[in-house]
């Protein structure tokens, strides 16, 4: 029985020990692995969302992963859809992720407040703010408690308490996640609140406050944090930091799909298009209208567009392509112009400044398209509907004269020069005639009648 107790002891201790390493094992690599450091600066648009989730992915493929990734962020905000990529990669993170406020004077305005929600853990640097969270797509502001109608309803639309009520769930869900202070990030959202970092602190928005990301980590020596259902420690007093930054096709998807580049891009397509079918030649123009094209359609589908403000911008291009080749008096051009500015300033829905066109580009773009329409592709058009002036083409129905006397096969002038000719009429020396036809270099002419001769009318 003694034999028993010790053998069973020992099983137990065994399979305990074996229990035990992986959580050793963790602690060790743990204390070696570095930091990753990733940084936001400027609006979360697609190129930043691309940047971010890529580089999310990428860690938790690596053989040995990073132990923690830290977002430095000084955003004014971006797009919703955008947002929600970036969150439910950081939601699904099986690595740590921090967001940090930071330089000093930076802010986590909108988006930002969102994604510091949905970090595992949230820090600000001094002199930093956040908040602001209201959805910018709601054009008149929501009233708060006592400022109903006059029949008690409150004037916003029904897709606005929509829009309203799910931000304030979704921001509020993730405060529950984190244990952060939720009233106050329906208060971020609803009231447009904000507050500084030691206020964040103080009212358990934020973890910490650190001076730099080196502060930041040897303050998050030791701190354990909760990951799905494992709770991982941290050993970040001496990691190393790796930096991260966005490689060419983040950079390149960022440029596209900023709303002014995106605009010039579709700009250039619709022209280079319309010059190439206008003005047909060795096809650069239509070579790179149509790349410029490709390139405006894929940012406008990652942008929220107005299709109401794009069928506009389309009706006013036409009406000023068709002003350049018809005698309307400047109607249809005049309509044109306004068209086209009204589609500009809508073209994407939203109230968000930063994905929006700006103001001066658009009279800039206006005013370029108004001369190149009408003076450029006018030009081409009325150029086209000249008539030819060489070749056989330019031939037939010429008017030449007759160097002899002859009824079948003579010569004949023609632009000073002398041309064997067939004429079923009899022609008499310096007698007009008409070239009705050409085989190889005969030409065969008809004599001008005495009517066309009297009254000067010319066949050509």
């Amino acid at each position: 029985m003694a034999n028993s107790k010790v053998h069973s002891g020992s099983l137990v201790g065994a399979i305990v020990l074996f229990l035990s390493i992986p959580t050793v094992l963790w602690a060790v690599e743990n204390e070696t692995r570095p930091v990753l450091m990733l940084q936001i600066n400027g609006a979360i648009g697609p190129g930043v969302g691309d940047y971010l989730t890529e580089a999310i992915e990428k860690a938790r493929q690596t053989p040995v992963p990073p132990q923690l990734i830290l977002i430095t962020m000084n955003t004014p905000g971006g797009l919703v859809t955008t947002l929600r990529d970036i969150n439910q990669a950081i939601l699904a993170s099986p690595i740590p992720i921090a967001c940090f406020v930071y330089p000093p004077g930076s802010r986590a305005a909108s988006a930002g407040t969102y994604m510091l929600y949905a970090c595992h853990i949230a820090a600000m640097a001094p002199a930093t703010t956040l908040g602001a969270a209201t959805p910018v797509q709601i054009g008149a502001p929501v009233p708060g408690p006592g400022q109903e109608g006059e029949k008690g309803e409150k004037p916003s639309s029904a897709m606005e308490k929509k829009t309203l009520n799910d931000a304030i769930a979704y921001i509020r869900s993730l405060a529950q996640l984190r244990g952060r202070n939720a009233d106050w990030a329906e208060l971020a959202v609803r009231e447009a609140a904000t507050l500084t970092a030691a206020e964040a602190r103080e009212q358990n928005v934020i973890d910490l406050v650190a001076d730099t990301p080196t502060a930041l980590l040897a303050a998050l020596q030791g701190r354990q944090v909760q990951v799905g259902t494992y709770t991982i420690t941290l050993h970040t007093q001496d990691a190393a930091i790796i930096e991260s930054d966005p490689d060419w096709r983040n950079r390149f998807l960022a440029t596209i799909t900023d709303p002014n580049i995106a605009y010039i891009l579709l700009m250039l397509g619709i022209y280079g298009l319309l010059l190439e079918f206008y003005s047909p030649g060795i096809g650069v123009a239509g070579v790179t209208g149509g790349i410029a094209l490709v390139l405006a359609l894929f940012a406008f589908h990652l942008l929220p567009v107005n299709f109401a403000g794009a069928a506009l911008l389309l009706l006013g291009t036409g009406m000023l392509v068709a002003e350049a080749m018809l005698p309307s008096f400047g109607i249809i051009g005049i309509g044109g112009v306004v068209a086209f500015v009204i589609g500009s300033i809508f073209l994407f829905d939203t109230e968000f400044q930063p994905i929006r066109i700006a103001l001066p580009l658009i009279a800039a773009v206006t005013l370029v398209s108004s001369l190149f329409l009408s003076i450029v592709l006018g030009l081409v058009w009325r150029g086209r509907q000249q008539p030819v002036v060489s070749g056989q083409e330019a031939i037939i129905g010429a008017e030449v004269s007759a160097l002899e006397e002859f009824e079948g096969q003579g010569h004949v002038l023609m632009d000073g020069e002398s041309w064997e000719a067939v004429s079923a009429d009899r022609l008499k020396p310096g007698q007009l005639a008409v070239v009705t036809a050409m085989e190889g270099l005969i030409l065969q002419v008809r004599a001008k009648d005495k009517e066309e001769m009297e009254n000067g009318t010319d066949t050509r």
